[in-house]
């Protein structure tokens, strides 16, 4: 199965498998820029547009595959953990469901696509259990469908995609001392126009917000600075072929006002929540690897910081070219988490 991720700027895919040790194995990733607009806060604006360029990212991946796991923006999704009682059948549990989330969703079931897990035994209350219900409008589940079907491929899994990247961060968080264990990390995903933080422990999110900055701000300063075309800098930005001074005239303080965005989030986590620290935080998303900034995040916050690679400790299949995986690796945590679906069956 593939993982699939539509960000407002570009359709990322990632296929992995296992050796026969049973690591994971990258066995493909490509990605395809999206024009601004095609995409717009989660919806399909260009459908056709879009499409082609999914069919264009499986060409350009060589794979064969074609069942495919995609996600829906967490803004598209209504989430709950409801308490119901244990040991009752599966169809019991539907019907459960069904009548509690009538409660929760604002719009008639027949409008919404509807889906549920156990996710174990109650914290508070014995014998009952743990359940996350998980419910969007159907029309937007029908355009990340029909997306799929539209490029060639079957759609199996549709996921949230702040729970992806966070399946595909867990297995970073294991790495960390102690396995991860009571540790808490700050996970920013920088996209090109909106940032999202998730502050995780022990699998569990404490909080979680959404800013408004992202990449693109930079590559319309750069348009600003140097005459380009918004479609010109964009490339140029991404191939480096930029004037001298703009590492010291344009990157330098971006990368440091950026740093502040990061803080101040973390200030606003800080003054919500009883919590005064984090112990790491992991960068991700495609304007995370900008040079200098980990540093610039270490020193504003204090905090250790690191780019959060999703293909961290798997081997490398001979069809990835790994110079340019390497580069682009922190824009693929999503694609990543909905590619590990593929062994959570």
């Amino acid at each position: 199965m593939l993982g699939l991720d539509i960000s407002s700027s570009s359709v990322k895919l990632v296929e992995l498998g296992r050796d026969q040790a049973g690591n994971l194995v990258l066995e493909r990733c490509a990605i395809e820029p999206l024009e601004r607009g095609w995409i717009s806060d989660g919806n399909v604006e260009k459908f056709d547009e879009v499409a082609e360029a999914m069919r264009r990212v499986v060409k350009k991946s060589g794979t064969r595959t074609r069942q495919v796991a995609m996600a829906l923006p967490p803004s598209a999704v209504i989430t709950k953990k409801i308490i119901l009682p244990g040991g009752l059948t599966e169809q019991e549990l539907e019907i459960q469901v069904e009548s509690e989330a009538n409660q929760y969703i604002p719009f008639s079931l027949d409008e919404v696509s509807l889906d549920f897990c156990v996710v174990g035994p109650s914290p508070t209350s014995a014998g009952d259990v743990e359940v996350l219900i998980a419910a969007s409008r159907k029309e937007k589940v029908q355009d990340r469908q029909g997306l799929a079907e539209a490029a060639g491929l079957k759609p199996v899994i549709i996921d949230v995609e702040s729970y992806a990247s966070r399946l595909a961060a867990g297995r970073l968080i294991e790495g960390l001392p102690n396995n991860g264990v009571d540790t808490m990390v700050a996970l920013f995903e920088v996209g090109a126009f909106t940032t999202s933080m998730q502050v995780i422990r022990n699998d569990e999110v404490l909080y979680d917000r959404d800013q408004a900055f992202g990449g693109a701000q930079l590559t319309q300063l750069i348009v600003r600075q140097y005459g380009f075309s918004p479609e010109e800098a964009e490339s140029k930005k991404r191939n480096g072929d930029l004037p001298e001074d703009y590492e010291s005239g344009v990157l330098r303080p971006f990368v440091e006002s950026m740093a502040q965005e990061i803080g101040r989030a973390l200030q606003f986590f800080f003054t919500s929540t009883p919590h005064n620290k984090v112990d790491y935080v992991l960068l991700a998303g495609g304007s995370a690897a900008l040079p200098g900034l980990t540093e610039a995040v270490t020193q504003q916050t204090s905090f250790a910081c690191s780019l959060a690679d999703p293909f961290a400790g798997m081997q490398i299949g001979p069809s990835v070219r790994e110079k340019k995986m390497r580069r682009e690796a922190p824009s693929y945590l999503t694609s990543c988490g909905l590619a590990m679906r593929r062994f959570l069956q």
